[in-house]
């Protein structure tokens, strides 16, 4: 059992264990060595959001570091995929990223990516918390003369941008495109907007000013109520919204409707199996993903395989199965011919290649996929036991799971990153959905909320 490691890295409230000084140099250290291998120096990228904890993070992660004698490269405010991309790019030993993705501003996380721009199996996160929470790690510093250095990265963005730009195709132009961009006041802030422009978008941008508290708040991915009323004002073809680190994408459409991954998924997915270049016809997606994509799958004749929540299992499952496209609902989606971890840059630049390849508005291509009722609802938990166990949930989860037979689908299970039990009930229609979801919610307030 992980002590500190979630679903995606390390992450919590700043100033509390296990994002505190104090265990973030621990971190640092116990990178260093578990990546320097045989070398004498491991060589770590490190790059952030737009927190304003990132700098204390930043400072804390370098200091244990280049204590245990691995070289820092820092660079600077950047996408969470950027990272990955340069981990690689400049043949790093590992690559950190510190954000907290979709979450407020008070918390932040780590992110550590191996020297293949992945994102590290379970096995490996339990040898580095081992090292971590060793109690003899100080007698493995090194002496002074064989400390770590720390560079900043003086090229990282333009390094970023003309990797980007290689995933769009250069036979199709954006000329004449009109896009509106939602940046969350996050990652992506200076560099989504250059790319689009460059390839010829008519380009506005919302939510592009951060200040370090701002990020996620009340925009970006996860609200894009702003996004969806501006592409509606603006006749806009398309809107793209970002979360805070820039590794999701959840689309508008240009009469204002909201696409999350799902919709995303089968537009791409179907645009690549045309295309001949969805490999062994599969498409990687996890439980969340709604029974609608199963469907759709099932009609165009794509093979349709379900992991565990996380982008990291996704691409697990990918790398087993010989197949280059998975992705979330969430807007994580994983182009391996690309990077092996999810680009929301990426994302929208081959959605939009699927809008021009097949000459049409996003609002006709979405209607690939029939999207279930969905109803979710995040319960704040004090304590997290097994569901099964506690017999008033194990029973509301079963009566609805008879009453909704083969025409629906419960889905309960722990956030991995926050205190929080999440519902998710698929069914025939809203009302249905929503009562049943509020059914299995209840009983969970009641035991343990």
């Amino acid at each position: 059992m992980k002590k500190i490691f979630g679903t995606d890295g390390i992450r919590g409230e700043v100033n509390r264990k296990p994002m505190d000084v104090a265990t973030i140099v621990k971190v640092g250290q116990a990178v260093t060595i578990y990546f320097r291998k045989n070398k004498h120096h491991a060589r770590i990228i490190v790059g952030k959001d737009t927190r304003l904890s990132g700098y204390m993070v930043e400072s804390a992660l370098e200091a244990g570091i280049t204590s245990m004698g691995g070289d820092v490269y820092a660079a600077g405010v950047l996408p969470t995929p950027a990272i990955a991309f340069l981990t690689t790019d400049m043949r790093a030993d590992a690559g950190v990223m510190i954000s907290a993705s979709h979450n407020p501003f008070h918390d932040n996380g780590i992110k550590i990516f191996s020297s293949k721009g992945q994102k590290l199996p379970d096995k490996d996160e339990l040898e580095i918390e081992k090292l971590i929470f060793k109690d003899n790690l100080e007698s493995l510093l090194p002496g002074a003369k064989d400390m770590g250095r720390a560079y900043r990265i003086s090229d990282a963005i333009g390094r970023y941008i003309v990797f980007l730009k290689q995933a769009f195709p250069s036979e199709l132009s954006m000329d004449g495109l009109k896009v509106v961009m939602d940046l969350s006041n996050g990652a992506t802030f200076r560099v989504a907007p250059k790319i689009f422009g460059e390839l010829g978008a008519e380009v506005e941008f919302i939510h592009a000013q951060p200040d370090g508290i701002n990020i996620n708040d009340n925009c970006g991915s996860q609200h894009p109520e702003d996004i969806a009323e501006r592409v509606k004002e603006t006749g806009s073809d398309i809107g793209l919204a970002f979360d805070g680190d820039g590794d999701r994408l959840i689309a508008v459409d240009e009469k204002g409707a909201v696409l999350r991954g799902d919709h995303i998924m089968m537009i791409c997915a179907e645009t690549m199996k045309k295309d001949g270049t969805l490999r062994n016809n599969t498409l990687v997606s996890t439980v969340m993903s709604n029974l609608g994509v199963d469907i759709a799958c099932e009609r165009l004749g794509i093979k349709h395989v379900v992991t565990q929540v996380g982008d990291r299992y996704v691409l697990e499952e990918m790398l087993r199965l010989g197949a280059v496209f998975g992705g979330e609902d969430s807007g994580h989606m994983i182009f391996l011919d690309h990077l092996p971890t999810g680009d929301g840059i990426i994302t929208a630049l081959k959605l939009i290649e699927c809008m021009l390849k097949r000459n049409k508005p996003l609002s006709e291509l979405s209607n690939i996929v029939d999207i279930f009722p969905q109803e979710l609802i995040n319960i704040t938990v004090k304590t997290k036991p097994d569901l099964i166990t506690i017999p008033s949930v194990k029973q509301a989860i079963d009566e609805v799971e008879k009453r909704l037979g083969r025409l629906g689908r419960v889905l309960v299970r722990y956030s991995g990153t926050q205190p929080m039990c999440r519902v998710m009930v698929e069914g025939p229609e809203q009302d249905t959905t929503r009562r049943y979801c509020e059914q299995i919610a209840s009983a969970i307030r009641d035991a343990i909320g």
